[in-house]
């Protein structure tokens, strides 16, 4: 008897929304998947049931009427609720995210966030995840709503010796003729018991000695599949991650200089350095970028906007691109305040002597999709 008080509890979940009808649909999507739910539309009733009863998983809208998701989630807190949350909303990408982080700071367990209108799809992806969190192993305790694993059952020197390791691509769009025009390369580790695990939970500290077999690895993977992409017609520039106290070392020139391919067609390679490892001595980078660009490397600027650094001291190194910060264009086409950002951004960048803008490209190649 309490085995089955036990499985009903884990498939099942309260939905706290205003809205009664979106409360119904979103009743609906988790039906489909086979958890049961509880529609409230104030905040009180839905506080005194799930104190009562608390099941493991809450789908909670931002505008409650009289109150809203950060009140739901200060109460959530002094109940320590320990099940998922998962906010809906038609506001604007920012704004959840800002309010996830709200609640992970209190100590809550957020799933990555839907935007109203959602798919049933959309919902069935979060919610896959957090029914497997809640009823299977132990091991997907430790998931992240884009599946990647937390907490790994190994380190970087382990994946590096037992070929664990796998490169993909992001490809780079011109936002113009939404042509792909170069890739960005991705390490991965894919675990043989535990499946993929995210590389927040795999990657050392800045500065750890691991980071120069990780990028050797990462750059000689890139180069071969370069080849490959050049054989089917897709000779496009391929961009690797770099520690910016990798790239001043005297010897990884000559670690470039060797992985290359020696191939006519080869457009390049780009080495990407954050911008606040970029400032710390810009003069040393300078230097470096000089030197690399004899062997067809360049340098781009990664996370531009995040170190509030001096535009005075990045114009000091001829870098090639520039990336802005992920938080100033995801909400590019509605938040009127960072598509400002954005094109003031590339405005004062491509007037500076400092970026080499390559024949026939377009301002907007500087984005990274």
């Amino acid at each position: 008897m309490q085995e089955h008080q036990h499985r009903e509890r884990a498939n099942s979940a309260f939905i706290l929304d205003d809205n009664p009808k979106v409360g119904e649909l979103v009743s609906k999507l988790l039906g489909m998947i086979g958890i049961d739910s509880r529609r409230f539309v104030e905040p009180g009733e839905f506080l005194i049931e799930l104190q009562r009863s608390p099941p493991p998983l809450v789908v909670l809208d931002l505008a409650l009427g009289r109150s809203d998701a950060v009140e739901v989630i200060r109460e959530l807190e002094v109940l320590q609720f320990k099940g998922k949350v998962l906010l809906i909303s038609g506001r604007g990408e920012a704004t959840l995210s800002e309010i996830e982080e709200i609640g992970r700071a209190r100590g809550l367990h957020m799933l990555h966030s839907l935007q109203k209108p959602f798919r049933a799809l959309d919902l069935k992806t979060r919610l896959d995840v957090a029914t497997a969190s809640s009823t299977s192993s132990p091991h997907n305790d430790r998931s992240r709503p884009d599946g990647f694993l937390l907490d790994p059952p190994c380190g970087l020197s382990d994946a590096l010796r037992k070929n664990w390791l796998e490169v993909w691509y992001q490809p780079k769009i011109d936002l113009k003729s939404l042509s792909v025009i170069g890739a960005e390369a991705l390490v991965r580790l894919r675990h043989p018991d535990y499946g993929l695990l995210a590389p927040a939970s795999f990657l050392p500290e800045s500065g750890d000695p691991l980071y120069r077999p990780l990028t050797a690895f990462v750059m000689h993977r890139a180069m071969k599949d370069w080849a490959l992409f050049d054989e089917y017609g897709f000779p496009i520039k391929l961009s690797v991650n770099v520690p910016a106290s990798l790239l001043s070392r005297r010897d990884f020139v000559r670690t470039v200089r060797q992985t290359i391919p020696r191939h006519s067609d080869f457009p390049g390679l780009i080495l990407e350095v954050t911008e606040d490892e970029a400032i710390r001595d810009s003069r040393l980078m300078h230097e470096v970028v000089v030197q690399l660009r004899i062997y067809n490397a360049s340098v781009a600027i990664d996370d531009f906007g995040s170190a509030y650094s001096s535009l005075a001291r990045l114009k000091d190194i001829p870098f090639s691109e520039l990336k802005l910060d992920r938080g100033f264009v995801t909400d590019c086409s509605s938040d009127p305040a960072s598509a400002l950002f954005a094109r003031q951004s590339l405005t004062l960048v491509t007037r500076s002597t400092c970026l080499s803008v390559p024949k026939g490209w377009r301002t907007p190649r500087t984005f990274d999709a």
